[in-house]
This record gives structure tokens, sequence and C-alpha cells, in this order.
């Protein structure tokens, strides 16, 4: 496990950070670093800004040196540890306290050096230094570091870690029983230029390499593929090319299973060690299964989401009475009678929020925001709640849903379906007649939906295009008000949202008509309107309020309402939170939009976010741009949960949090259970550690969820355009690499390599891949360039597509 680091959660002054920066970078000599970087590495609550003012005052007294793409590193030859030159005076002593000087000089030699180990390799993998045909050096001091497995086809592997500049490379034969999103130790080797290279040539050097040293915590241990039966044991073979070894399952273990099924696989024991195989038994026998139902299962699988809920889970489901008590009712604020309704995509079934509205004396208006109250059901430490928190996210694959409740709770107790009494959390917000908020109030609630509307069905109203069948709601003329009302305040805040520096990204977002048997039977771009945006701007209201309360500014206007928790009282919570962008990468990215036509001023966060604004709008217009969203939120830092909150750059909030989904998003859970602890005047304070741990745990599930989601849709649009070979379609040039260039095609957003060798003359890249060019001919296409295509082959395995050029 990774050793807790000097500083955790602590907020240091001046002196400090930059005596804590010398250190880390002293402990780094060769290595530069960006200011986050350093920020996360030291784990401190000062942000990214005051890190690098104290870089730049370091910069200036000559004992850091700053590098190309905003990296800093110690400034070699300048400092040395025992007199402490090229550290800044920090003016004159003030009795009782030291300059920064004498304070640097306090730090041991011990505290400077990087992290080494003398773990020698067992003999069973050769002498290190009697290795004569390997390029890998090996000096006798080797440096470990921690960091996630990717791993690749070949059965090699490259670890992810936050302090190393670059992956590291394993080969397979190093990689010791490690697979995919596994957290391992690694032991670093110094790499030896290619055979034939010149000395000091950068492009005969390797990138580091080294062997994986133990597994600390595995990513996955259920597992798909194929049971091969012996009579006394069986082999399970993985369908998943990165689990490179097959799984002993003794034949007791087998649950039903015929050879030849496909089954789901827990491993019991991992049987670490060369040459031992993990030992395994059968949980799920999906039978004979194959085609699109296969790879969905797959996918979750592989991803780490198990197929179906425990039995113990279901049992404690089944358990939960189906009709609420007087007495709940009783001490809940009523909005029953009050006007409620859901907005939902068409095929939805689980509505976690509804929104309700009235007018109250002297024309102000109260909007209230009511989320399912999963945590009534949901008791800690229950079977069904360490269940929801190790999945803590649903995954939403294209043609179907992968609840993280069962489904009594998801499609039933919790959904706020049309016509039925149900519990709630609310945030309930008054608007003065100048659409002021005035004052808000959070608690528990019962509501009773009047109306379930899909999008569409709620855009017809505010298009003034209803139907005849929904004219006839006996609420109609109520609801018609409503949804005109709620759309008038939400495009303000809306508006207000961006003037403060929100970005806009409306990314096209796939999907799909199936037949009955999941067949893709078109592929298009989801259209978000008016009603979408609606339902977006209150969820964002109240999400943004809870965080508000939860931690007060310190000032806030007279007007405002409820304050929030009491003055002073640091109570931990959980934020959702997102950091600014790397201007390296904003950099690069700026120069390619420029390549493309589009000058951006990217100077400041402010310019940022006024420039990509600007890009979006103009990728409306101009499909040649739409290229570029892809990348620019690529540019982006990713927004992930901690309790030490740092605002929401993208939303161009000080404080966010996550509130308004508890029957998909574990996060909400934590912030239902904490918000309502802190209620009416109380404090409650939380373990912050434990805190910190889920929040990570959450965000690790939450990309893997992401990730399910993607490899979904591309297996979808190659399903789809596997049944078109032959056919041709238009699209834009996406990318450009040496083999050839991919297009993405309108309507399904599939993506193809159209391959060079296929085309008449031999084309170079040019301008940072932007452009490829014929050497014969001349002939040249650029990124964002319209071209037409035909279907040339599809890899649904690999989820690839090859294209051919229509001239």
């Amino acid at each position: 496990m990774t050793k807790k680091k000097k500083n955790s959660g602590k907020k240091l002054t001046a002196q400090q950070l930059q005596i804590e920066i010398l250190k880390f970078l002293l402990g780094h000599p060769k290595k530069s670093f960006a200011p986050r970087q350093i920020t996360d590495h030291l784990r401190i609550e000062n942000n990214r800004d005051s890190t690098e003012h104290a870089l730049q005052q370091l910069v200036q007294a000559g004992s850091v040196a700053q590098f190309a793409e905003n990296k800093f590193g110690i400034a070699l030859g300048r400092l040395t540890v025992d007199d402490g030159q090229g550290i800044p005076d920090n003016g004159k002593k003030v009795q009782g306290k030291s300059s920064l000087r004498d304070e640097f000089s306090k730090i041991k030699r011990s505290d400077l050096q990087p992290p080494t180990s003398n773990v020698q390799r067992p003999s069973s993998f050769g002498k290190p230094t009697a290795d004569k045909t390997s390029n890998i050096q090996r000096p006798s001091s080797r440096k470990i570091v921690e960091g996630r497995v990717d791993m690749t086809r070949t059965g090699a592997a490259y670890i992810v870690s936050e302090l190393m500049d670059t992956d590291v490379y394993v080969p397979p034969k190093y990689v010791n029983g490690a697979l995919n999103g596994d957290i391992v130790r690694v032991m670093l080797f110094a790499p030896a230029p290619y055979r034939g290279g010149r000395r000091g040539d950068a492009q005969t050097q390797r990138k580091p390499e080294g062997e994986v040293l133990e597994v600390l915590k595995r990513a996955n241990e259920f597992f798909i593929g194929t049971i091969r039966l012996n009579r006394k044991y069986a082999l399970f073979i993985p369908d998943n090319p990165n689990v490179p070894t097959d799984i002993f399952v003794p034949i007791e273990a087998i649950h039903e299973a015929k050879d030849g099924d496909k089954v789901v696989v827990k491993v019991t024991d991992w049987q670490e060690g060369k040459g031992r195989v993990p030992v395994g038994k059968v949980t799920q026998v999906l039978g004979k299964i194959g085609g699109h139902e296969l790879e969905m299962n797959k996918i979750l699988i592989n991803t780490g989401f198990q197929l179906s809920h425990s039995e113990e889970a279901e049992r404690e489901a089944a358990r939960i009475p189906d009709t609420i008590s007087p007495q709940e009712i009783e001490r809940r604020r009523d909005f029953r009678d009050i006007l409620t309704f859901t907005i939902d995509p068409e095929d939805a079934k689980d509505f976690d929020d509804a929104l309700s509205i009235r007018e109250l004396e002297g024309g102000n208006l109260e909007i209230g925001v009511h989320i399912a109250d999963v945590t009534h059901y949901l008791k800690p430490d229950s079977a069904l709640d360490r269940e929801a928190y190790e999945r803590s996210t649903s995954v939403y694959l294209v043609d179907r849903c992968n609840p993280m409740l069962p489904e009594k709770l998801s499609n039933n107790l919790c959904s706020l379906v049309p016509e039925q009494d149900r519990l709630t959390f609310s945030a309930v917000f008054v608007f003065d007649p100048k659409d002021n908020i005035v004052s808000r109030w959070f608690g528990k609630t019962v509501i009773h939906s009047a109306k379930r509307f899909a999008y569409e069905e709620a855009q017809t109203i505010l298009d003034k295009k209803p139907s005849e069948e929904l004219q006839n709601h006996p609420r109609f003329a109520e609801l018609e008000w409503a949804l005109k009302n709620l759309q008038r305040l939400a495009s303000k805040m809306r508006k207000e949202r961006e003037k403060n520096g929100a970005i806009g990204f409306e990314t096209d977002e796939v999907r799909f008509r199936l037949a009955p048997d999941g067949t893709p039977l078109e592929a298009y771009v989801k259209e978000r309107k008016e009603a979408h945006l609606l339902i977006e701007d209150f969820m964002l209201l109240a999400n943004k309020e809870v965080a508000l309360y939860m931690q007060p500014p310190l000032k806030r206007g007279k007007d405002e309402g409820a304050s929030g928790v009491k003055s002073g009282a640091i109570v931990p919570f959980i934020f959702r939170i997102h950091d600014l962008p790397d201007m390296s990468k904003i950099a690069d990215f700026a120069r390619f939009a420029l390549e493309l036509g589009v000058p951006m001023k990217v100077d400041t966060p402010k310019q940022i976010a006024q420039s990509f604004n600007a890009l979006m709008k103009k990728a409306r217009t101009d499909d040649r741009l739409k290229v570029l969203e892809p990348l620019a939120i690529r540019c982006m830092a990713k927004a992930v949960y901690s309790p030490n909150n740092i605002g929401h750059y993208g939303l161009g909030f000080t404080h966010y949090s996550h509130f308004t989904s508890p029957i998909r998003r574990y996060s909400d859970v934590l912030a239902h259970r904490i918000l309502e602890r802190n209620l009416d005047g109380k404090t409650y304070r939380v373990d912050a550690a434990k805190l910190e741990e889920q929040c990570k745990h959450i965000s690790n599930q939450e990309r893997k969820a992401a990730e399910a989601e993607r490899e979904s849709t591309k297996y979808k649009q190659a399903e789809f355009l596997s049944t078109r070979i032959g056919e041709t379609f238009e699209g834009i040039i996406s990318g450009i690499i040496e083999r050839g260039f991919f297009v993405e095609l309108a309507g399904s957003k599939a993506e193809g390599l159209v391959d060079f060798k296929y085309l008449d003359d031999t084309y170079t890249l040019e301008e940072g891949n932007l452009r490829a060019t014929g050497r014969r001919y001349k002939r040249s296409f650029k990124m964002g360039d319209r071209v037409e295509v035909k279907i040339a082959a599809v890899d649904l395995g690999k989820r690839q597509v090859e294209m051919e050029l229509v001239d």
C-alpha cells in the first residue's frame, strides 16, 4: 500500500510550500513536473495557483528551473543541501520564526533521496548482471513505483504512475501475473540504447522498463469465457485477450456447466508465482450464447461489473415493504397536493428526479427538486449497501442497463412513477418576481407525480404543438403553465452560468434503433432540446446549492436564505470537483485549432472558457469543426469526487456536488446521508480518511463504467456497418496516422480507417499529423476534410472498420 504522504490534507503556508516543493524536486533531480503533478504528490489543500506562484518565486531565486510546457525541475548546480545556496531568503527574521533558508538547512539528506530498493530478481528470472541478451541495464540501486496496469494484446503491459512522466514498459516475461487495471509495484530498470543507435541520439532511447514485483490490488475477480471439462477438473479459457492465463476450476465448482458453455468465473485463489495457475469457481452459466448478447456481457465483466446482484442482496430487497407507513409520511413535508411531474427519456425505467412548482403570495414561485430517497431503503453496511458501494454506479450500455440497485428498488420503490406516493429528499427554492432565489430548504418529503413526460412530449408543449392526447390530460393547463415558467427560469440560469465562465460542451451522443433481437437498424445523433436542458439546469442548481449548504462561503448575501451548516464547522462532504486544464495541452490544442482556421486566446482560464464556448458555437454550423470537440474535452482535467473542494472549472461553480441521482450513483447516496445528518442546525462529521477512500473508489468505478459504455457504442456501430459492406457514406477526416486516416461517418458517428496502401501514392505526414500529402501527385488530406468512403470490411471482435476512399 502507498504510504500516507506528509502534510496530507493540510494547507501549507507560502514558506512551507516552497520547502516541500524543493524537497520533492530534489528527490527527483532528473525530472520535471507540472504544478498540478507537484500538488497531487504533496497531497495538500493548496490549489494549483498557489503551487505555481511558489514555483515562480523559486525560479526567480535560481533554485528551480522552468522548462518547456510549464514544467519545473531542480536547477542542478545552483542548489546544495549543505549551505542552502539558491534558497530565497524571505526577508528579515521575525522573533520566534526562522527564514526560509534556515528552515531548508534542517532538511535531512535522507528526505531528498528518491525511493530505491535492493530487491533481487528471483533466480528463476536469471541473474541481473549476467543477462547479455537484454537491452535493459540493471544498476545495483533500483527505483520502485506503484501504478495501474494497462495491458496490451501481446501480453506486455504499460504501468501508468502519477510519479512518472512516461509510462513504464513491462515485457511479457516480467508481467508476473498482473492483469489489466491491477494496481502493482514495479521495479524499474535503466533502459539502454537500441543496438546500432548513436550515443546521445534521443531516437535510440527506450522508455523506462521494469518488472512487476507485487500485485497490490486486483481490478477484477470475475471473468467471462469458455469452460472445458475433464473427468476430474475443468479449465476456464478467458475471452479477454488481456488475461494471458487459463483458470483451474475444481469439478465440484462448475455450477452445472456443460463442456463448451460460456460461463462467468470468480477467481478464489490467484496462486501467484511463476508457472502457477489461478483457481476459480463458476458463478453463472450463460450457455451457448454468442453474437451481441455475449459481447455485451463480456463488456460488463471485463470492466469489472457483475451481471446480476448477489442472492443476499436480492433477499434483502425482497423483504422491504411495498407500502409507505402513515408514520413515515407524518414525519415528512408533504408535497402530494402540489403539481409534480417527471421528464425522462422515452425508454427510461428508473425515474430518480421530479419537479414541482406552485405560485405563492406576492408572485413568488416555489420550485421543488425532488430526488428519490434511496437512503431510506439502503441501510449502511447492509448487503444491499455493500454491493451498491462496490458497483458505485449503474452502467448504461446501448441495449441494457446494469443497475447499481436491484430492480425492486431501482425500478419500483425508489422510482418516482406517476400516480403513486413516493418518498423523496428535496431541495426547494423560492424565486421572487425578478427570478432571484430568496430562500432555500432541504429535507425529507413525500410526493405524488401527476405526469410522466418523455423529453419529446414535454418539448411539444414548449414548441406549442402538443398532441390531442396530451391536451386531454385533466391537468394540461397547469402542466403547460409549469413548463413555460420552468423554461424561463432555466434559460436565465444557463446564461448566468456561461457569463460566470461555464463551458458549454455538447458532444454528440449516438443512439440506436434496435430490432427485437438487439440488431441495430439505425444509428443517429440524439438531439438536445429545451426540455433536456430544462431538467439539466434545475439538477445543476440543486447540486450546487447542496454543496454550498455543506460548505458555506464566508460571506453570503442577506437574501439568500438558509446559510448552511454552522459557521466555522468544517464538515467532510463529497464534492464533484474539476481542476483547471493542463496549459501545455491547451497550447497544443490552440495550435491545432488555428490550423483549421479557428484562432483561440488561451492565456488564462477565463480566456480558455470563452474560446471553447466560441468554438462550440461555430461547430454547430460547421461540421468540420466538430472534430475539435472531442480533442477539446481531452485537454480538460477529469472531473472526480473528493472531500477537498477546489470548485468545478467546467461549470464555473465554486461549489458542486452530486445529489440528484442516488438510484444510479453511490456518490449521491453518500451526499444524502451526510446532508441529512447536518440539517436543522445539527453538525455531524464523517471519517474524512474513509470518505477520501470512498471518493477514489467511486471515481474509479465511474471511469470503468464510461469505458464499458464507450465499448458498447463502438460494438453497435461496428455491428451496424457489418450489414452494410460495399455501401458508401459521407464523413469527415477525424485523425491521421502513418498508416492512413480515420473517417467519422455522418449520422452513426462510426469511425473507420482508410489505409494509404490502397491509394495511388506514398503519403507523408505534415504539420503535426494535421495533413498527409502524396509525394508523387501532391494530393493532400487534412483534418476536417469531407470525403466519401465505402465500407470494405468490419472486425466485430476488435470493433474495427476498414474503409476505401470513393473518388
